[in-house]
């Protein structure tokens, strides 16, 4: 029978985590699985648990939003451990692009009888940071700070949040000049967004790049140019269905390692973490990560 090492991090959601870990523990400990759960006080503490248990041969749990799973995730790339994702945050949009089920009894039997399936993994690089490896990609520009909003609101949560930080940061948003290198061939670029996608969805559900796949080895790079406000937001409520693509002001391209700079200081995040400013450099790592899905 499987063993499980269930990695949660109490300071971010800590009461939606672990309820949603208390109802999934009762079918797997039904079904005859072990189950240890670990507390993680920093995502680079709840890193450490992850390879801990991962060298232990044990199937290690990420417990929470996408946070924790690229966190978790990232660390367990290329090692050869196995990833469960058990989403209780507040995007859960790598969980939402394997289609991983929210009911508990349901995501227990995926983590009880599902094979590993290998997923490609993302390498993020900066002057300022170290190598770090997630799972969604990176998203750079008003996006970003969107994120940034939505992650310090006290009063919403889930998409709410996302679309009352992305209200607030186009209105003081100024378009910025990008230049994005996609395997060696620069594209100068002035808009609103570079993101580099593994997972086709961003910010709550989002749908950001349709065509992105999580195994096929490539990162779909969306760019938004410069419109009028009024046309941004349209494309904001395009996103829930991923309609925006069709809009001329959308630009697609696709590569294993994408360079992202621009003319001023701009966010960026990863995987629902933002505490980082461009340059970064992104690479795919095809089919680092066994995750049951």
């Amino acid at each position: 029978m499987r063993q499980f090492t269930a990695v949660v991090n109490p300071t971010a959601g800590a009461a939606t985590a672990a309820a949603a870990l208390l109802a999934l523990a009762r079918h797997l400990r039904e079904e005859g699985a072990d189950l240890r759960t670990e507390y993680s006080h920093s995502l680079a503490h709840a890193r450490e648990l992850a390879r801990e248990a991962g060298r232990q041969g044990r199937i290690v749990l990420a417990v929470g939003g996408d946070g924790i799973a690229g966190g978790v995730g990232g660390a367990l790339s290329g090692t050869g451990a196995t990833l469960g994702l058990v989403p209780a945050g507040r995007g859960n949009d790598f969980a939402r692009a394997l289609g991983l089920p929210r009911d508990p009894a349901d995501l227990a039997r995926v983590l009880l009888h599902a094979e590993p399936r290998q997923v490609d993994t993302v390498e993020v690089a900066s002057a300022v940071h170290d190598r770090t490896v997630v799972l969604g990609g990176v998203y750079a520009g008003v996006d970003a700070l969107a994120n940034r909003h939505a992650n310090r609101s006290r009063l919403l949560r889930g998409s709410a949040s996302y679309y009352a930080g992305g209200l607030r940061a186009v209105t003081t948003w100024r378009p910025a000049r990008y230049r994005v290198t996609v395997d060696g061939e620069e594209h100068p670029h002035t808009g609103y967004t570079v993101v580099a996608a593994n997972s086709g969805y961003y910010g709550s559900g989002r749908v950001i790049a349709p065509g992105a796949r999580v195994d096929d080895g490539l990162l779909d790079v969306v760019m938004i140019r410069q419109a009028p406000r009024r046309l941004f937001f349209a494309l904001m409520n395009e996103l829930r269905t991923g309609t925006h693509v069709r809009r001329p002001q959308v630009r697609i391209l696709r590569g294993e390692e994408i360079r992202i700079e621009a003319d001023r200081e701009i966010p960026y995040g990863t995987d629902g973490e933002v505490d980082a400013v461009l340059p970064v450099t992104v690479r795919v790592l095809p089919g680092a990560l066994r995750v049951l899905y």
